[in-house]
């Protein structure tokens, strides 16, 4: 299924709705603060079951408590619908 890249005003509108992220060189990005590593591991794994559904994976990692997550399609060379639908999901699992 190819994606549609949005323009640079779509993505900021879209941004609008997501408190906590940025859009830098392109990409959706966010970093998260836990208490400890397994609120971390924890958050990483609920993220994980929806990225799979959805077949869209983050590019994220993680140092003790915090996670750096950065979203961008792929096939797509920038960002799409996909991108903020699991930005959203990260928001919330947080």
């Amino acid at each position: 299924m190819a994606h549609i890249p949005l323009t640079a005003e779509q993505a900021q509108q879209r941004l609008a709705d997501l408190p906590g992220w940025a859009i830098e060189d392109g990409k959706l990005s966010r970093t998260l603060t836990f208490a400890d590593f397994g609120g971390a591991m924890g958050f990483m794994v609920a993220v994980a079951v929806k990225a799979e559904k959805l077949d869209h994976h983050p590019n994220w990692s993680n140092v003790y408590n915090r996670v750096e997550v950065t979203l961008w399609t792929h096939d797509a060379g920038g960002l799409t619908d996909l991108d903020f639908e699991l930005a959203a999901h990260i928001n919330q699992c947080a």
